[in-house]
């Protein structure tokens, strides 16, 4: 068997070279490492311990320009921050999703920048993708509408995309919202704060909206001074509650439109110790919630099921399904923990 240690350290180990140490054609070779049928155990352990012996790695992407189909078995998962409990839960139930179908999941952030946003989408249909899932900034609509016409399949999830034929998976934002409001009234709340994040982002815009209704159904009024919008990341919501709460007239109850807008409001309750006094939900889910004092009651979203939803709906259009975009809207559902059923304190 010839030796292999003429080319250590000088270029990696071709198919040519597993074929020459384990003694069969490039063929077998080609069968053995792309999973193909019509080789013996024998010949496909020789060509085995041959690859490891030379340490050689399959090259996936020269591959797939090989097949007829021109499939990588990756897809590109465009998320809004990974380090946000809600897109690392997300990025979990989605490569879950594309592990049961083979696929590989490569991921990456926008922090709500388009032009971020665009060079994912570029980079990634660069690199043959078979389809893309993206929480969508809202201001990249041509070019996620351009990779879908180019045969990329695209699936936008928490928000929608104004790109015709891109399938969508959300959550009822605004009916979440209302509910927060409507217990809030229940328990005897009538001076209700609102946290929003950027009004750009369609989410923060139609969790808003549910404030605004939630108000009005239940007869409660809207104190422009107590809206708070426009707020990005966890220091610039506990700067907006502290200033609401030492307000002349301050809230009662703080509703906050994002995870980490509640991260921020519920340091700025305890930095002032009225965690007790002032009722807070929040938007979404957080590590640890209900082991605080009060526990923080929030309006959560399954996220696994979004990522599966989303991640489904993209495998049936790499298997070939067509027809209109289709669009799932999935149930939030109130926690109650105790920060949200406080009840109101008015010292007047």
């Amino acid at each position: 068997m010839p030796s292999p240690e003429r080319d250590t350290g000088r270029r990696s180990a071709t198919m040519r070279d597993v074929a020459t140490v384990a003694g069969v054609g490039i063929a077998t070779v080609s069968r053995v490492v792309n999973g193909k049928p019509g080789v013996t155990t024998d010949l496909a352990e020789r060509v085995t311990r041959a690859a490891e012996l030379l340490g050689y790695r399959h090259d996936l992407t020269a591959s797939s320009l090989r097949r007829a189909d021109r499939r990588t078995n990756t897809i590109g998962l465009i998320l809004e921050d990974a380090a946000n409990p809600f897109s690392a839960a997300l990025h979990r139930a989605v490569e879950d999703t594309a592990a049961d179908r083979g696929l590989l999941v490569l991921a990456g952030s926008t922090d709500e920048d388009p032009v971020r946003e665009r060079g994912l989408v570029k980079t990634f249909t660069a690199r043959r993708v078979d389809g893309l899932v993206v929480v969508p900034t809202g201001r990249t609509d041509t070019e996620l509408d351009a990779a879908r016409r180019a045969g990329t399949p695209v699936v936008c999830v928490d928000r929608p995309t104004t790109a015709p034929g891109v399938d969508t998976v959300t959550v009822d934002n605004r009916t979440g919202i209302r509910a927060a409001v409507t217990a809030l009234h229940a328990a005897g709340h009538r001076r209700i704060a609102f946290l929003g994040d950027l009004p750009t982002i369609w989410t923060a815009e139609e969790r808003y909206a549910g404030f605004v209704e939630g108000l009005a159904t239940t007869g409660c009024v809207l104190h422009a001074p107590l809206v708070r919008r426009g707020l990005h990341g966890t220091h610039a919501a506990e700067q907006a509650a502290l200033d609401l709460l030492t307000l002349p007239q301050p809230p009662t109850a703080l509703v906050s439109g994002q995870n980490l807008l509640t991260v921020g409001a519920r340091r700025a309750l305890q930095e002032l110790r009225l965690q007790h006094r002032v009722a807070l939900i929040g938007f979404d889910d957080l590590p640890l919630a209900e082991l605080l004092e009060p526990g923080v009651s929030v309006i959560a979203q399954d996220h696994a099921a979004i990522g599966r939803e989303a991640a489904t709906l993209l495998c049936d259009r790499l298997d070939g399904e067509q027809g209109p975009a289709r669009h799932r809207v999935l149930a939030t559902r109130y926690l109650a923990r105790g920060s949200g059923e406080l009840p109101a304190v008015d010292d007047g």
